[in-house]
């Protein structure tokens, strides 16, 4: 894979490049006249981020196509190499649901929030040594509810205008742009969306059942024994858990993405076993149950069931597999944390405001150090696990 190193670096600095320059537009725009249109264009600064992270991350794991014994085992039963932008417009939908289920747009929101504050400093410094309101940071949080919701309504007619375009098979990158208008249908409504839930939590903290409830809580957390110890060690463990191991899944789901190996049925999961009856009688049964399951699961089966066939693929592929995934997903995080720290020891610095600008250039390179070889190791992954697949005559998925 060592050929694919410079289109590997090439797509991730020029990500970084459009991804600065959205975020610093980001930070300009949101400041004049006409303040709700500019956070509506803020907004869309947002959305236009988050959708050059979902390009560069389907460019850099399609650039390592050709070096994939599993693209070469297709080429050579006659099957045609598919376009990059064909790729993209087949992956974006599912993408973005992956994206927004585990929440990795929070950290698109974080830099702008960052970046806000670090390039309106002095305006904000001024406000708060006279005493004065100042709306620095407030890009993200000050849209008015109304003109949120407005905007929620119209991202949502076109997000499932374009939906039925893609489930229709028509391409003409209908299938980005229902990936934009996912994105924006989540930033545009979120600050709608959290003053309902304010003012239906101020309602429903006056009930008697939820007031009887938060009592029986406490008490539970109170009386129970080993309660403390028991939630406390979850709460240590679970989010390691998550980065050791749903994350990477999680990236490994959209290289099947990429390499056209994606599922997110919950019958592929299933298929083989026992639970696969259930599934039968489930989607047989009638329109009104299955609406009802899927309303009820929709958020667990949107983040879990993809991650669960990706598990499955793996496991086909050989348990070490799985665990050598993780592992080294761990340790290519850890060693670029170490390797930043290090590098700064070894520059040093005489000044702590120095860093202010030779920060910036030993962070681009630990990111893409680690990005490098993070998609290197998806590509990998999936490679070693539909050549064993292909290897005992099993198809890599159902989808």
């Amino acid at each position: 894979m060592g050929r694919c190193a410079v289109p590997l670096i090439f797509w991730f600095a020029a990500g970084e490049l459009v991804r600065f320059v959205l975020m610093y537009g980001a930070t300009e725009v949101a400041y004049g006249d006409f303040r709700q249109l500019r956070l509506v264009a803020v907004m869309t600064m947002l959305t236009l981020v988050v959708m050059s992270a979902v390009t560069v991350t389907a460019g850099m794991l399609y650039c390592l196509r050709n070096a994939l014994w599993e693209m070469r085992a297709r080429a050579g039963e006659g099957v045609a190499d598919e376009r990059f932008f064909r790729t993209l417009d087949r992956v974006a939908p599912a993408f973005a649901v992956l994206y927004l289920a585990w929440g990795f747009h929070t950290e698109d929101a974080r830099d702008i929030y960052q970046m806000d504050l670090f390039h309106n400093f002095d305006e904000m410094t001024d406000a708060s040594w006279f005493g004065e309101d100042s709306q620095v940071g407030r890009g993200l949080v000050d849209l008015d509810w109304r003109v949120s919701l407005g905007a929620m309504v119209v991202m949502f007619g076109l997000k499932t205008l374009f939906a039925k375009l893609v489930e229709q098979g028509k391409t003409r990158f209908y299938g980005f742009a229902a990936a934009f208008s996912e994105f924006a249908f989540m930033f545009y409504g979120l600050n709608a969306t959290v003053a309902i839930a304010d003012a239906r939590s101020e309602w429903m903290e006056h009930r008697t059942v939820v007031a009887g409830s938060k009592e029986v809580w406490s008490e539970a957390q109170k009386n129970v024994p080993l309660w403390d110890g028991i939630t406390s060690t979850f709460g240590e463990i679970w989010p390691l858990f998550l980065d050791a191991v749903a994350v990477p899944l999680a990236w490994l789901t959209v290289a099947m993405l990429v390499y056209g190996a994606f599922s997110d049925e919950t019958r592929t999961l299933f298929k083989g076993t026992r639970l696969e009856r259930g599934v039968d009688r489930l989607e047989s049964s009638h329109d009104l149950t299955k609406k009802s399951f899927d309303q009820v699961t929709i958020g667990f089966r949107e983040r879990w069931v993809p991650l669960a066939n990706s598990l499955r693929m793996v496991f086909n592929g050989g348990a070490p597999l799985f665990g050598m995934l993780c592992l080294c997903y761990v340790a290519i995080s850890v060693a670029a944390q170490y390797g930043d720290r290090g590098l700064r020891a070894l520059i040093g610095s005489r000044a702590e405001w120095t860093w202010a600008f030779a920060g910036p250039p030993v962070g681009f390179l630990r990111e893409m150090i680690t990005t490098v070889l993070t998609m290197a190791l998806l590509a990998a992954t999936f490679d070693i696990a539909a050549t064993r697949a292909r290897a005992k005559g099993e198809r890599l998925s159902d989808a």
